[in-house]
This record gives C-alpha cells, sequence and structure tokens, in this order.
C-alpha cells in the first residue's frame, strides 16, 4: 500500500520497481563474483539504494542502468584478478575468457552508462517541466531578467 498523505511525493508501485531494478543489478553482480551471500548483500543495498533516490521511475532505473554499467566496467577487472589468483601464467584458455570479459564489459559499459545519462537527461527535463508548470511566475521572473518597459 503506499502512503497517501499529502507530503508524500514517492509514486506508486515505486518500491517495485526498485526490487526490479535491484534483481538486475545482483544478476550481474553474480556473474562477475558467483557468491550468493555477496549477492543477497548487494541485493538489499541496491534495493534500498534505489528506493532512497526513487523520486520517479525514471530515476530508480537511471541508477539501476548506471549501476549495470559501472558493473560491466568492473567484470574484465575482476576476471583479470581471479585469473591472476588461480594461476600464476594464464592458459589460453584463461586469456580467451579475459578477451571476452574485457570487449563485452567494455561494450556494455558504454552502452549502460550511455542509456543511463539519457535517463537521468530525461527524469531532469521532466522535473523543470513539472516545477516550471506548478509555478507561477513569469517568464522573466524564472529567469531572473528584467522585464523592459516600454516608453
Amino acid at each position: 500500500m503506499t502512503d497517501t498523505t499529502p507530503g508524500n511525493t514517492t509514486p506508486p508501485f515505486i518500491h517495485i520497481n526498485a526490487i526490479a531494478g535491484s534483481l538486475i543489478v545482483g544478476i550481474g553482480f553474480w556473474l562477475i563474483w558467483r557468491e550468493w551471500l555477496a549477492v543477497a548483500v548487494v541485493l538489499l543495498a541496491v534495493a534500498a539504494f534505489l528506493v532512497w533516490v526513487g523520486r520517479s521511475y525514471v530515476r530508480v532505473w537511471a541508477w539501476a542502468t548506471l549501476l549495470v554499467g559501472m558493473e560491466s566496467v568492473s567484470w574484465p577487472i575482476v576476471t583479470m584478478i581471479r585469473v591472476r589468483l588461480e594461476t600464476g601464467d594464464p592458459t589460453d584458455q584463461q586469456m580467451v575468457e579475459i578477451l571476452n570479459a574485457l570487449l563485452f564489459g567494455l561494450f556494455f559499459a558504454i552502452f549502460w552508462i550511455s542509456f543511463s545519462y539519457g535517463m537521468f537527461n530525461w527524469a531532469r527535463r521532466q522535473e523543470t517541466a513539472r516545477t516550471d508548470s506548478g509555478s507561477s511566475a513569469t517568464p522573466s521572473a524564472r529567469t531572473g531578467k528584467k522585464r523592459r518597459t516600454s516608453r
């Protein structure tokens, strides 16, 4: 149930979107680390973070896609560290795994971070349009310029 008090500005079902976003981030985290306890901690932390920053659905998904982009950046780094810890000198199969992680990680990082940048801009435009339509100030008062008076 959503709170319907006049001061509440949280949209309905924002928690469901935050949980869905945290599941997406958690799946990416599991693909990188393969540790269930760490994934559970990340799921809870990301869900709480997304609810905290979630003034709108767009903001929740913008933050979720930014986190997925950051995971994509960390994927090749974690793969290289994991291979280095397993063996001192990587095998050909491990080198192929590092190359795949590097290429796909870079591609997906650019995609998801660019996508989240667009969503943040979209959210900012929505918020400024909402505040502009809600204010009764004249356009000159909003921009801080004085109106010219005719003589």
